[in-house]
């Protein structure tokens, strides 16, 4: 007998967060290693009478790519891919590597090109879900190698995560619900505000949302989820921002990452490892190095950084930055091949305060 969890995550994800009627398509992404997740999705969007496209693929193939693909392969898009971007109604995408750092030897500027290669489905995903004429979910299915990374066995990883999906409450459909109300307070708290300041070890950052859109993240996109944001002004932001986590893109990981901004682009970065990587990657575009969004993350039943960013960005207490592609249904205008999120802890005497108002103090959100 299969981890009824899995079942139950399946329920709420076709049920709550993404409901889809007969006759809607729906492709259902992941590694190998989801099967029971993505069987049990595939169960309950069949029943549902939607088309579903299952797309499985083997988690140690992108170490293969990148090591062997020429420069003409970096940058092929495939015709299936672009299809799937500009028309299909749904994509549930479940995160489940059996290493979440298959390319950390991987040439930076190898990771830059199929990220360029790839800018068209990024924006037909950003464009399509501000039309409402896609909506999509990133969900995970606990593996060994996401426990390794979260320091923790499989079966305490696998608590770890079912409780942040609050599977094991007696009704989890009726907390996520409960939850999308105080987030939509908080929404509501923003609205005619401008001026943010987040402070911090490290930490001294101004940025400007008058006019933008503050979303509730509901579990309509992320599951588990927890947090409001917006796309801030492109050239308003200035100050500095120290992460307090490992930043990771594509399999690389970048610790200790200090970013210095002016008129709203970083005009210095470091980092204490993989700093090199992380310049190649600012300079993918013109918009990798201006900020796409502003997280506050809300869901206090994440207590620790796990490494997945699916979990962490959401932590009760913190707040995260994306460099690159705005949302454009927050009003945020800067595009770029990446959207890169960093999460920046404020649990120990950090804070945030708009237009001199406090919003969040050692974590704890005000509102």
């Amino acid at each position: 007998m299969g981890d009824q969890r899995v079942e139950k995550l399946a329920e709420i994800l076709t049920e709550y967060s993404l409901p889809l009627d007969s006759g809607q398509t729906a492709q259902v992404e992941g590694t190998t290693l989801a099967e029971p997740l993505m069987l049990a999705l595939y169960e309950r969007l069949l029943k549902r009478g939607v088309q579903v496209l299952l797309r499985p693929a083997f988690p140690h193939a992108a170490p293969v790519f990148y090591e062997h693909a020429r420069d003409h392969q970096l940058r092929h898009l495939w015709e299936v891919d672009r299809w799937v971007f500009e028309n299909i109604d749904a994509r549930f995408a479940i995160v489940s590597d059996a290493n979440s750092k298959p390319l950390a030897h991987v040439e930076p500027a190898r990771i830059a090109a199929v990220s360029r290669a790839r800018k068209p489905l990024l924006d037909a995903m950003m464009r399509r879900t501000a039309e409402k004429t896609m909506r999509w979910m990133v969900t995970l299915h606990p593996t060994e190698g996401l426990a390794i990374d979260a320091g923790m066995s499989l079966a305490d990883y696998e608590d770890f995560y079912y409780r942040a999906c609050l599977v094991d409450r007696a009704d989890p459909i009726a907390e996520w619900t409960a939850l999308k109300g105080r987030q939509e307070r908080a929404v509501e708290w923003m609205k005619g505000r401008n001026q943010v300041h987040i402070e911090g070890e490290g930490t001294d950052l101004w940025l400007e949302v008058g006019g933008r859109v503050f979303e509730a993240a509901n579990g309509n996109f992320n599951f588990p989820d927890g947090e409001f944001f917006t796309g801030p002004i492109e050239d308003r932001t200035h100050g500095v921002i120290t992460f307090s986590y490992p930043a990771i893109w594509q399999g690389k990981s970048v610790e200790g990452i200090q970013l210095v901004f002016e008129e709203g682009r970083v005009v210095s970065a470091s980092a204490r490892t993989n700093e090199a990587f992380l310049r190649e990657m600012l300079a993918t575009d013109e918009g990798a190095s201006v900020l796409g969004e502003l997280g506050i993350g809300t869901n206090y039943g994440i207590a620790e950084f796990s490494g997945s960013i699916l979990l962490d960005e959401k932590m009760g207490g913190t707040v995260h930055l994306a460099l690159g592609a705005s949302y454009p249904e927050t009003g945020g205008r800067n595009e770029s091949a990446i959207h890169w999120d960093m999460v920046c802890d404020l649990r120990r005497g950090g804070r945030i305060t708009v237009d001199g108002d406090l919003l969040m103090e050692d974590g704890k959100l005000l509102v």
